[in-house]
């Protein structure tokens, strides 16, 4: 069914609920992604940011317990409708995980191929294609002379910045990031967020962080997720990133940006 679309927002949810097995995990989430906006999603872990970030593009299914149930817009159509293909959803919503998981068989070339490959899309003027991925991912100067290397002979950054070139191959309107850094050097760290922002010029991000400094670096909005008293998972504050670090609401809010828990 369709909807109108938020003022400039290109993905939003509607009372997203997630269960696994018995087990509600996520209550009534209610969020809006901006065209060409960061919005970091932070909270103890636990408490359901990666898992509401998977039902963005429907990556949750894939687990075979779980449950949903509410509505998330894309373009004003319910990508959760009887009608919509969950893998060209995927297509439209890129992701890239904590870890760095190229494929370790294949050369840096062939991964950014691969996800065209594998949805049997139609691969058009290819060299290009990996030159603009790689470049847009800011990985380019760095391999232009061994794309035909394996991947996993790259740092973990570089690898990390593969998947992202990889992703961006696909030209997805939304790109989703769950702790994309965690795993990485301050250096690698600072790479991968000037990428984010260069990328957000032409794309909608949303990330999940538990780094608050970086929440703050590279995000427009954050959105603060609890789950407390034996509550599932629930959105306490979301806002504009500078209000909801320097003028929250709720008291919750402070005490966890401050670091007096999580």
């Amino acid at each position: 069914m369709a909807s109108e679309i938020l003022n400039d927002t290109v993905m939003y949810s509607k009372d997203v609920n997630v269960w696994f097995g018995d087990r509600h995990v996520l209550s009534n989430v209610n969020l809006e992604f901006p065209t060409n906006q960061v919005t970091a999603l932070i909270g103890p872990s636990g408490c359901g940011k990666s898992t509401f970030l998977r039902t963005l593009n429907r990556m949750h299914e894939l687990i075979p317990s779980a449950g949903f149930a509410g509505e998330i817009f894309l373009d004003g159509e319910d990508i959760y409708a009887d009608k919509v293909d969950p893998v060209s959803v995927r297509l439209k919503v890129g992701m890239v995980f904590q870890k760095p998981n190229p494929f370790p068989t294949m050369s840096i070339k062939d991964n950014i191929l691969s996800g065209l490959r594998l949805s049997g899309r139609k691969i058009e003027a290819g060299e290009e294609l990996v030159e603009t991925s790689l470049r847009r991912a800011s990985i380019w100067n760095e391999v232009k002379d061994r794309l035909g290397d394996a991947a996993v002979s790259l740092s973990g950054g570089q690898q990390q910045r593969l998947c992202i070139a990889r992703s961006l191959a696909m030209n997805p309107e939304v790109l989703l990031m769950d702790e994309p850094c965690s795993a990485l050097d301050p250096g690698s760290t600072r790479r991968i967020e000037e990428t984010i922002q260069e990328l957000s010029e032409s794309m909608t991000i949303v990330i999940v962080t538990h780094n608050m400094q970086q929440a703050q670096r590279v995000s427009d909005q954050t959105a603060f997720f609890l789950s407390e008293d034996g509550r599932p998972g629930h959105v306490v504050e979301f806002g504009k990133t500078e209000t909801v670090f320097n003028q929250p609401v709720d008291p919750r809010t402070n005490d966890y940006v401050n670091g007096h828990f999580g």
